[in-house]
């Protein structure tokens, strides 16, 4: 065990990208829990686009991470000392402990120890997986023979959104950025198509991979990405706005589509969604997707980077494109 707690700790709110100095790497002393507390050694950290809300003073669905403070981020730890008879050593938890290697914790929840890789439960059996199965199948409500359009394709929701939608009898189309990404969702994921966004204009291809149109959009991007999609929606589509990573580094407000009224001209509908949202039905979710995963039908990647200190330059990759499914940083070894 460590002898000391290296935490990262919000010191400006970013303008634009993050810089180096927004955040500070410190060494602090490991806790102590208190009465029914108890600590936990972080393992997996996850690094996900909301990261960079959190940052931002703007309205958001939970309180922004105040200047000063530890930065907000989803843990998978294993529990260390314990005065919560709930919660004994070796237990692993799954919590919100934040950029640091070691918290102090009231409430966390139990996982099972069962053979499952742990990363498995950061990202297509956690938030990550439950994200593309409400999104995908209480917003879009895909129906067999229909087509969905997923963005960030080869990300963590976006890739397990389009397995899903194969599993329901969907064509599906992805866009991502790059032909090896494309290349990755269709041959190992099943996509009907991939588009890579950087090397040709997304509209048209859409004509060209959807030529019934586009039922279902999965918007994990926002920005042009958004309006090509809008261009070529059916009647009555139905959109689940997961994210809009591509203006989250931008200054000021972020600008809403330009051909917006084609949701009127489509009678389509437009939903956003939080997972926090549909956390009363998590159990609803593990039954389906434990099973299929055990049955080979729903795959996932991650792209873990080692080292509590390299948080900061990795949550990067999220905006230029350098991970591949789910993103973790691995803050110390499993037990």
């Amino acid at each position: 065990m460590r002898n000391s707690n290296r935490q990262w700790i919000l010191r400006k709110r970013p303008t634009g990208d993050i810089q180096p100095g927004d955040l500070e790497l410190v060494d602090s002393p490991i806790p102590d829990p208190g009465p029914n507390q108890f600590l936990a050694r972080t393992i997996y950290l996850s690094l996900d686009p909301t990261n960079r809300i959190w940052m931002s003073d703007i309205e958001q669905y939970m309180p922004p991470v105040g200047l000063g403070e530890v930065m907000r981020g989803g843990t998978l730890s294993v529990v260390v000392r314990s005065n919560n008879p709930a919660y004994e050593p070796g237990d692993i938890v799954s919590g919100i402990a934040g950029w640091q290697e070691y918290a102090v914790m009231d409430f966390a929840q139990k996982l099972p120890k069962t053979g499952v890789p742990l990363p498995a439960y950061m990202s297509v059996l956690g938030m990550t997986g439950a994200t593309a199965y409400f999104g995908l199948l209480d917003i879009g409500q895909p129906k067999s023979g229909e087509t969905v359009v997923v963005s960030a394709a080869a990300g963590a929701v976006g890739s397990i959104v389009g397995q899903i939608a194969k599993i329901k009898g969907c064509r599906v189309v992805g866009i991502a950025g790059s032909d090896e990404k494309c290349k990755h969702v269709v041959k190992d994921f099943g996509f009907d198509a991939c588009i890579n966004y950087k090397t040709e204009d997304v509209a048209k291809a859409l004509k060209r991979e959807c030529p019934n149109g586009i039922d279902v959009d999965f918007e994990n991007v926002g920005g042009t990405i958004f309006e090509a999609v809008l261009d070529n929606i059916n009647m009555k589509a139905r959109i689940a706005l997961c994210g809009m990573i591509s203006g989250y580094n931008s200054e000021g407000q972020m600008s809403g589509p330009a051909n917006f009224s084609m949701l009127l001209m489509k009678r389509a509908r437009v939903e956003g969604f939080i997972i926090i949202d549909y956390f009363p039905r998590m159990g609803e979710f593990m039954a389906d997707m434990a099973g299929w995963v055990a049955s080979g039908k729903v795959k996932y990647d991650t792209t873990i980077v080692k080292g509590m200190e390299n948080a900061l330059s990795a949550l990067n990759m999220l905006f230029t494109g350098g991970n591949t499914g789910k993103l973790l940083i691995q803050a110390s070894e499993e037990p």
